[in-house]
C-alpha cells in the first residue's frame, strides 16, 4: 500500500480540522451565518449523499458483490445511529446553542471528538482506495463539518466559556480526526477490508444526510414555499456537484 496515500489522508484530516476555527466567523457576521447555515446545511446533505451513491458504493462494488456491499451499508448506518444514541449527542447547526441535546458543553466536546474520530477513519479509508475517491470524502465532510462547527463553537459560547477557550477546546477536539486517519489507515492495510470499510462509509454518509440533516432543514424551513425551493435546490446542488466528480 502506498505511503502516499496515508500522507495525503493526514493532510485532508488536517484541512477539516481546521473547520473547527470556523465558528469564529460568528463573531464578526453572526447576521449573515444565520441567513446562509441552513443553505450550507442542505448543500451538505446533497453532497453526503451523492458521494455515497455515486462514490463510495461503485468503488467498494469494485472489490465486492451487490449484496455484501449493502449489508455493509447498513452495518454502516446502523453504526452512526448506535454511537448518537449512545452518546446522547446529535449535530447541532444553531449558532445561538439553543439546542436540547447539548446539555453540557464538556459532553458535547466529547462526543463531538468520537465524531472526528470517525471522520478520520472515514477519510484515510477512501485515500487507500484512491486519491479522487479520498478528496471527494473529504470535502463530503468538510462541508458538513463547516456548519456543524459553527453550531458547536455556539455552544460552547452559550455554556458561558470565553470565546479563546471555545475555539480552542474545538479546535482540539478536531485533531481526533488525525488519530482516526491513522487507525483507518491501518485498518485498510489488511487484505479484503477496504470494500467493507468503503460500504459502512456510505452507509455512514446517508444516516449524516437523512437522519441529520435533511430533517433538520424541514424543521427550520417550515412551510414557506419560497425557502423550501432554496433549500431543495442547495440539496440538489450537492448531489450534482458530487455526479460532477469523475473518476
Amino acid at each position: 500500500m502506498p505511503h502516499s496515500a496515508f500522507w495525503l489522508a493526514i493532510i485532508a484530516t488536517t484541512i477539516v480540522s481546521l473547520t473547527s476555527l470556523v465558528g469564529l466567523v460568528v463573531l464578526f457576521r453572526e447576521r449573515f451565518v444565520k441567513k446562509v447555515i441552513l443553505w450550507l446545511v442542505a448543500f451538505s446533505a446533497g453532497t453526503m449523499l451523492g458521494a455515497g451513491f455515486l462514490h463510495l458504493v461503485p468503488e467498494a462494488l469494485k472489490t465486492l458483490t451487490v449484496q455484501p456491499v449493502f449489508l455493509f451499508v447498513i452495518l454502516g448506518f446502523l453504526l452512526f445511529y448506535m454511537v448518537e444514541r449512545l452518546l446522547h449527542w446529535s449535530h447541532c447547526h444553531e449558532i445561538d446553542g439553543e439546542c436540547q441535546v447539548h446539555t453540557f458543553a464538556y459532553m458535547s466536546l466529547f462526543g463531538d471528538a468520537i465524531h472526528n474520530f470517525m471522520d478520520g477513519l472515514l477519510i484515510a479509508t477512501s485515500f487507500v482506495a484512491n486519491p479522487l475517491l479520498g478528496w471527494t470524502t473529504t470535502w463530503a465532510i468538510a462541508s458538513h463539518e463547516l456548519p456543524q462547527e459553527i453550531g458547536h463553537f455556539g455552544i460552547l459560547i452559550h455554556s458561558g466559556m470565553s470565546r479563546g477557550k471555545a475555539a480552542w477546546l474545538n479546535f482540539i477536539t478536531a485533531l481526533t480526526a488525525i488519530l482516526g486517519t491513522i487507525v483507518g489507515y491501518w485498518l485498510s492495510s489488511i487484505n479484503g477490508l477496504v470494500g467493507p470499510l468503503l460500504g459502512i462509509t456510505a452507509g455512514g454518509f446517508f444516516y449524516i444526510s437523512a437522519v441529520d440533516l435533511v430533517p433538520e432543514v424541514h424543521e427550520k424551513t417550515g412551510s414557506r414555499l419560497s425557502k423550501n425551493a432554496l433549500h431543495f435546490f442547495f440539496f440538489v446542488l450537492g448531489i450534482i456537484f458530487m455526479f460532477l466528480v469523475k473518476d
